[in-house]
């Protein structure tokens, strides 16, 4: 991971691209993350997907709108390539992808009917520019939908007294990397704020119950929010002490084996009109 104070747009993504977290990413799909944004696409629609990471959510918005297009565009090199590798596998053809950034996208105003983003927002500092440049490249009437972490909604059941500062710790690291970590419950203010309008908000939560997801997510506890790289990270930046690290991963092993093991990760979804 790395860490930035700089004054940056669309600084390095906090959250890096381990395996465990492209794991984490790949398990999202457009029926399960851009519920709140699918009733609002149609056959023919031209979509933007800024930040599209691996393209799993992208495909699922390409099949919605087909024969329409699909263009996503991603800063990381790599997740456009694995995004043209899902999309190529799923038979995708009218999805293309693209390596940019979002606060300069390579389109013509008024290109896109729609636009949609998941947990891009609440890394990148300055929200204003991002919502700006994609509202240029919106038609009148476009649409955008985006669905952001809300961090401190977010939960790990049972706690063992310290299971929510694991959260505590996430937030610390991502506002440490001039992100936003409750960015979920801020989409309506800074939608208007863009001048956006109508914005419709709805929440929901992403539950990992399944004797699968506890292991999937003591996994990537273990190997991502716990290495070495984001607990030094998280030290570095006062998010956390050694002390809390090790009770942290002493908990998360008791938390695997409980019977009432429970994660929601905590969403915001916003959708709005370009007038």
């Amino acid at each position: 991971m790395t860490m930035t104070h700089e004054i940056s747009a669309t600084p390095d993504y906090t959250m890096g691209f381990s395996e465990e977290l492209l794991q984490s990413l790949r398990r999202q799909t457009a029926e399960a993350s851009a519920a709140h944004l699918l009733p609002h696409l149609r056959p023919g629609h031209r979509v933007l997907d800024f930040g599209c990471g691996p393209g799993t959510i992208s495909v699922g918005l390409a099949k919605a709108v087909a024969p329409g297009e699909l263009h996503g565009i991603d800063m990381e090199e790599s997740q456009i390539e694995l995004a043209r590798s899902v999309a190529e596998a799923g038979g995708r053809d009218n999805a293309t992808f693209h390596v940019g950034d979002v606060t300069d996208l390579p389109f013509e105003d008024g290109f896109f009917d729609v636009a949609h983003c998941r947990n891009v927002l609440m890394h990148v500092p300055d929200t204003a520019a991002v919502l700006a440049e994609v509202k240029r490249v919106l038609k009148p009437g476009g649409i955008i939908g985006c669905r952001e972490m809300i961090c401190a909604s977010s939960f790990t059941h049972p706690d063992f007294d310290v299971m929510g500062k694991s959260w505590d710790m996430f937030q610390d690291l991502v506002a440490a990397d001039d992100g936003h970590p409750q960015m979920g419950k801020e989409l309506k203010g800074h939608f208007l704020d863009a001048g956006f309008a109508n914005p419709r908000i709805t929440a929901s939560f992403d539950i990992y119950s399944a004797p699968e997801d506890v292991l999937f997510l003591f996994g990537f506890a273990s190997k991502w929010l716990l290495s070495p790289e984001i607990t030094e990270a998280a030290i570095k930046y006062g998010a956390a002490t050694e002390d809390l690290r090790n009770a942290i991963r002493v908990a998360y092993n008791r938390w695997k084996e409980h019977p009432g093991a429970l994660c929601g990760v905590a969403f915001g979804e916003a959708v709005a009109n370009k007038p």
